[in-house]
């Protein structure tokens, strides 16, 4: 009798290091948004990849920072709550990034009784040599963890990293069903959408002060009717969201809804509202409202 195999893999790392584009690549679905701004990620995405004797429930993390205001602190929440509950951990190292190393996730990693897998990524951007200091580097810091160089965005050297977790995951039956692939609602997709939309429009601070609130997803025959409002913390932002004669909402709306139409299957018909909400950032029940808990 065939054994089956079932665990929980979180992805750790600094902002930006690829986790999301990782996730997206060993699920072979777009689940997590992906931008070249750093914490693109705001939530702890659950993707449940399943075989017939197996089951990985990976788990997408925001990038570890140091956190400024009340919305950072929910973020590294999330982030804690990961370093709790894994079977293994796959720990993704950006090879581009020249910035000194998270001490916190270090020492984390080290004290953590089950296996650590450290990916060094974009190798694609680099070099033999500085390949190899990277590596003999990440192997004083982590001695148990096993080190395999890749690239997320092109999928180099990926194939081998889900054999890998087979043979690291004990024996368990699946933790969810085998039809289904994240924990996340429609809903919620729908938020990311939108939001990664405003992360590749708009500048400066304009994409951090959004929240996009989905108060309408209803499904018919042949189509999608989604209402959407995106909340903004000063008027002002509201006027750029908005941007002159509604030209800028509307390009949001357009590249939100031909995505959608892709993960859906189905044609959408979207609706975008913006509201001020001010400073919803530090207020703790504004966060709380919005999902950060």
């Amino acid at each position: 009798m065939s054994t089956h195999k079932a665990g929980f893999v979180n992805i750790v790392g600094k902002p930006n290091a690829g986790k999301s584009t990782l996730l997206n690549q060993l699920m072979g679905e777009k689940l997590a948004i992906v931008t070249q701004k750093a914490q693109t990620t705001r939530h702890r995405i659950f993707g449940i990849y399943n075989e017939e004797d197996l089951q990985i429930v990976f788990s997408d993390t925001p990038g570890v920072l140091d956190p400024k205001y009340g919305l950072q602190e929910k973020m590294m929440d999330f982030v804690k709550d990961s370093l709790q509950d894994a079977d293994v951990f796959l720990f993704i190292i950006d090879i581009t990034d020249k910035t000194e190393h998270s001490e916190f996730l270090v020492e984390k990693l080290n004290k953590i009784p089950v296996p650590v897998l450290i990916l060094v990524n974009k190798i694609d951007a680099s070099n033999q040599t500085d390949l190899e200091k990277i590596m003999e580097f990440w192997h004083e810091q982590i001695p148990k963890a096993e080190i395999l160089p890749i690239s997320a965005l092109t999928g180099f050297n990926t194939e081998v990293i889900l054999p890998k977790l087979k043979s690291m995951l004990p024996e368990n039956p699946p933790y969810y069903g085998k039809d289904l692939y994240t924990d996340k609602p429609e809903r919620f997709f729908v938020n990311e959408a939108i939001r990664e939309k405003i992360l590749l429009n708009y500048e400066k601070e304009i994409p951090y002060s959004v929240e996009v609130v989905t108060e309408q997803f209803k499904e018919t025959d042949g189509m999608i009717f989604i209402d959407s409002v995106i909340y903004v913390e000063r008027d002002t932002q509201k006027g750029i969201i908005i941007g002159h004669k509604g030209d800028a909402i509307k390009k949001v709306g357009t590249e939100a809804r031909i995505d959608l139409e892709k993960f859906f299957s189905k044609k959408i018909h979207l609706t975008l509202f913006v509201k001020v909400k001010k400073d919803w950032r530090k207020n703790d029940r504004d966060l709380k409202n919005f999902g950060y808990r």
